[in-house]
């Protein structure tokens, strides 16, 4: 059975689910959701997922949402990108890591920069969390130093977690010649078999939808 991961193209939340959706061979095909016209927040959303946000992975009976544990499901399922045994705790630890220091924090700034008209973005607000970022760069780049990958030997979920966002083109404050770690990092995961940019994984981008205003 096709599973269905409900997403669109500028989510990063749900390019991690997809990532490891894709990479680990799974049977899985998007349905895209038109959050810019306001999908997640209607009655109809609401019964698929009560938080009102992508991902949502539905497959048979079961109904998963978070793409932390929908990227759990993945591993549980396929075997695969979980990490070496005794490594669990610490992808666990890079996926929380990302989930409340970077992720958050680069979702929002990215979307207060360019998805907000231009008289509605919050100059000191989006200053603020521009440094907290490079913080959380900091972190991610000092750890890459002298390895491949976040844990381990080989890329795991918790390397899926925390790239997501860091392959979009739409500026926030991210400039890969300034973290050389994690740059390399970015390079080895897009060289992974079956890698593909989130905009061509997942059904909807800017583009598409400044063709349609």
């Amino acid at each position: 059975m096709t599973a269905k991961l409900h997403c669109f193209g500028e989510s990063g939340n749900a390019y991690k689910a997809a990532l490891a959706l894709e990479l680990s061979g799974y049977d899985w095909q998007p349905v895209f959701v038109d959050f810019f016209n306001g999908a997640t927040r209607t009655e109809e959303f609401r019964k698929l997922n009560v938080m009102g946000e992508v991902p949502v992975l539905q497959e048979g009976a079961m109904t998963l949402s978070q793409s932390g544990a929908i990227m759990y499901h993945v591993v549980k399922r396929t075997g695969t990108f979980g990490g070496a045994p005794g490594e669990e705790e610490e992808v666990l630890r890079w996926i929380l890591w990302d989930n409340h220091k970077m992720s958050s924090q680069a979702g929002m700034t990215r979307f207060l920069m360019n998805f907000l008209p231009a008289d509605k973005r919050p100059a000191e607000v989006i200053a603020f969390m521009q440094g907290r970022l490079k913080a959380a760069y900091s972190a991610l780049d000092g750890h890459l130093k002298g390895r491949d990958w976040l844990v381990g030997r080989g890329p795991t979920i918790a390397d899926f977690s925390c790239c997501a966002y860091l392959y979009y083109p739409e500026p926030f404050g991210f400039n890969r010649k300034d973290w050389p770690h994690i740059d390399g990092w970015l390079d080895r995961i897009a060289a992974l078999r079956g890698w593909k940019h989130p905009y061509d994984l997942m059904p909807g981008n800017p583009s598409e939808r400044s063709q349609k205003s």
